[in-house]
């Protein structure tokens, strides 16, 4: 049987009376490129009013779904224009589907809109927010805190090998760059306090200035805030990839206590760890102001090294000391709590490397300016 006579698709637009247009529409409407569109009916809405327009297809042969497509655009221009729209000729089986497809309207709640928070809805929930947090890192204080007296009586979860593992990898791999920043920290201190002591003839006391600065403050803080970037970051990323990969959920099937057995070891190699780092951050910034001072400065080294070792208080170092410790439990609870609360995707372990790191820094500083305060009450 042989295919009837293909006729092209026309699609003409003509005025019958004021305020009424009519389109004809003829031909075969099967091709699926080279059809008539709308844009000649879209021109005469536009210009004189028109209050109906009707739609004539008695000259009509084969259609598809591309006809479809043309008389729903034309219902969306009569819709957009407030113009009655007339389909009186069209057939009976697109008729049909045009009514079906107009049949259900559009949800006005089905699209995702953007809800405005007001201000004092963002302050309530970023105080929600900080009151929660709050109370997740007291609670995982309270189980590290547990954790380690059940290690003194011997009942923890917990090997020896994971803490010299951590303990090797958070000290001796970290001498590096603790050398580097502390060194550069003494050269700088020394050039500022010469600059300064010069104008006034008491060069001598940079010395002084360098000693007492590293010992007391800028050795724990710079060490602290290197192995936060260094170490914390590391716990974080270490604690986050077992969570994406459900590691940590198998420990607590299997009976066995991730904070005793993960956070624990980390805890310990830091607690252990940072006063010896603090100890070298001091010597070696020291080592910087004494390479200023005796190569820019000409003061002797004799006098420079006496200057210092009497600048040099054991209340200061010990205090250096204990900050430095303090500031390793700090890294190692930011690190592992953000890594605990890591999600389970690649994109949540580097958020919560992001925010141990940005947690544990800002712990840091505010924590040595609670020990400022209190030391400037004792007078230490």
């Amino acid at each position: 049987m042989s295919n009837p006579e293909h006729r092209p698709a026309r699609l003409t637009v003509r005025r019958t009376e004021p305020g009424r247009l009519v389109v004809e529409i003829a031909g075969d409407w099967l091709e699926r490129s080279g059809l008539p569109d709308v844009s000649a009916v879209e021109k005469e809405l536009a210009g004189s009013p028109v209050k109906a327009l009707e739609v004539d297809a008695q000259g009509l042969g084969r259609w598809d779904s591309a006809l479809m497509v043309r008389i729903l655009a034309l219902n969306d221009l009569c819709t957009k224009g407030k113009v009655e729209f007339r389909t009186k000729t069209l057939p009976g089986g697109l008729a049909k589907l045009i009514a079906l497809s107009q049949a259900v309207p559009e949800k006005t709640d089905a699209a995702r809109k953007v809800a405005q928070a007001s201000f004092l809805q963002r302050v309530g929930e970023s105080g929600l927010g900080v009151w929660a947090g709050g109370a997740v890192m007291l609670s995982f204080m309270g189980e590290s805190v547990l954790a380690f007296l059940k290690l003194l009586r011997g009942r923890a979860q917990f090997r020896w090998s994971d803490t010299l593992l951590v303990m090797q990898e958070c000290g001796p791999e970290a001498l590096g760059i603790v050398a580097l920043i502390n060194f550069l920290i003494g050269l700088i201190l020394a050039f500022v306090g010469a600059t300064e002591l010069a104008r006034f003839g008491a060069s001598i006391y940079t010395a002084d200035l360098v000693a007492v600065a590293s010992v007391r403050e800028m050795g724990c803080i710079m060490t602290g805030i290197i192995l936060c970037g260094r170490t914390g970051a590391a716990f974080a990323a270490q604690l986050g990839t077992m969570k994406v990969n459900q590691e940590i959920e198998a420990f607590q099937t299997f009976g066995i206590s991730p904070v005793e057995f993960l956070v624990l070891p980390r805890m310990l190699a830091l607690i252990l760890m940072m006063p010896l780092l603090c100890i070298f951050a001091d010597l070696i910034a020291i080592a910087g102001g004494f390479l200023v001072s005796t190569l820019m400065l000409d003061v002797a080294p004799q006098v420079y090294l006496a200057r210092t070792v009497e600048s040099i208080s054991l209340a200061g170092f010990l205090l250096g000391i204990f900050k430095g410790s303090f500031f390793g439990v700090i890294i190692a609870l930011t690190g592992c709590l953000r890594g605990m609360q890591c999600g389970t995707n690649a994109a949540a372990v580097g958020l919560a490397t992001t925010s141990a790191v940005v947690t544990g820094i800002t712990w840091i500083i505010a924590s040595d300016g609670i020990f400022a305060v209190i030391c400037s009450a004792l007078h230490i």
